[in-house]
């Protein structure tokens, strides 16, 4: 046991122990290589996140003036201050709220879609390609979009509602609850493509012989899908879920950016628009600084009660 050599025929000598004859024959004579394969893509990590973040933790104890030339430790006052404000109080609600949204909403959505798409119908290709392309278009490209879509003078939508409506003008950039209700549609959209094509794959591998048993003992559609399907598929809603719960704090900046600008009177200003507001136009760097620390604070705590509690529920045997 050990390093002790094994026990080999005489006239082959003494043999190594199994893990260093293993790692001999994937990397005869280069013991140092996977080290250095690996090194790079360490290096950027540490470079373009660890580095930043924790500049960015630091600076959250500093006050500096807008161009740094001067810098005063005050220790948690840029916290206190931060959740002391009305503003970043009222955007910590409207994240919450514009996530918890997007989160329901588009994964219930997708998951309708893509149990439609598991179905035998006629140019089943063609709607799968359809409705998966929306996730190859960029935040900013789909905000255009659904801007010009809502443009309250030369969009498609208010002039349909003012048709039906009998005259009713749709100005959703006056009204702060129709805009935060337009860019969570849009958010939506945008990210349908990606959880239908995860949806459809995990849908697909539903093994057929148990809805079979289920028809057979009688269960109708509504009731295998919730006792057999669904279940099954909670390894990739546990996965989209914290995928989506990143989207939603983080990736729709520039939809948010072409459409409202975190308007109006900032009703769709989520947390990672202010920071952007106070890092970038105010150059407020102390308070943006701690206001990415509590964001990944969220997250992070967010994620590990999530996953935990998701992956002791779900079914990864099949």
């Amino acid at each position: 046991m050990g390093g002790k050599p094994e026990a080999c025929p005489p006239h082959l000598g003494p043999c190594r122990p199994k893990g260093e004859a293993m790692q001999e024959e994937r990397f005869p004579g280069y013991r140092w290589l996977p080290y250095l394969l690996v090194a790079p893509s360490i290096a950027v990590i540490v470079i373009f996140l660890v580095v930043p973040f924790v500049q960015s933790v630091r600076g959250s104890f500093f006050i500096s003036t807008p161009f740094g030339t001067k810098t005063i430790y005050v220790g948690l006052r840029n916290y206190i201050r931060l959740f002391s404000s009305p503003d970043y109080q009222n955007s910590i609600l409207t994240t919450l709220a514009f996530s918890s949204f997007v989160i329901i909403i588009g994964l219930s959505v997708s998951l309708g879609i893509a149990q439609l798409l598991n179905q035998k119908i006629r140019g089943l290709g063609f709607y799968q390609v359809a409705l998966i392309w929306t996730y190859a278009l960029s935040p900013a490209i789909a905000g255009v979009i659904w801007a010009s879509m809502f443009a309250p003078a030369t969009g498609l939508v208010p002039y349909i509602v003012s048709k039906l409506s009998g005259g009713y003008v749709l100005n959703w950039m006056t009204n702060g609850r129709i805009a935060l209700l337009v860019v969570v549609a849009a958010a939506t959209w945008k990210m349908l493509g990606y959880n239908i094509v995860f949806l459809l794959a995990g849908l697909q591998n539903v093994p057929k012989a148990l809805m079979e048993a289920a028809r057979v003992d009688g269960a109708g559609p509504w009731k295998a899908f919730w006792r057999i399907t669904f279940p099954m598929l909670s390894p990739t809603t546990t996965f989209l879920l914290f995928v989506n719960m990143l989207y939603a704090f983080f990736q729709v900046f520039g939809l948010i950016d072409i459409m409202t600008r975190g308007g109006p009177g900032n009703a769709t200003e989520i947390l990672v628009y202010k920071l952007y507001r106070d890092g970038f136009i105010h150059l407020n760097t102390g308070s943006a600084s701690a206001q990415s620390f509590v964001i990944f604070f969220v997250i992070s705590i967010g994620a590990i009660i999530q996953l935990r509690v998701a992956t002791r529920k779900a079914i990864y045997a099949r």
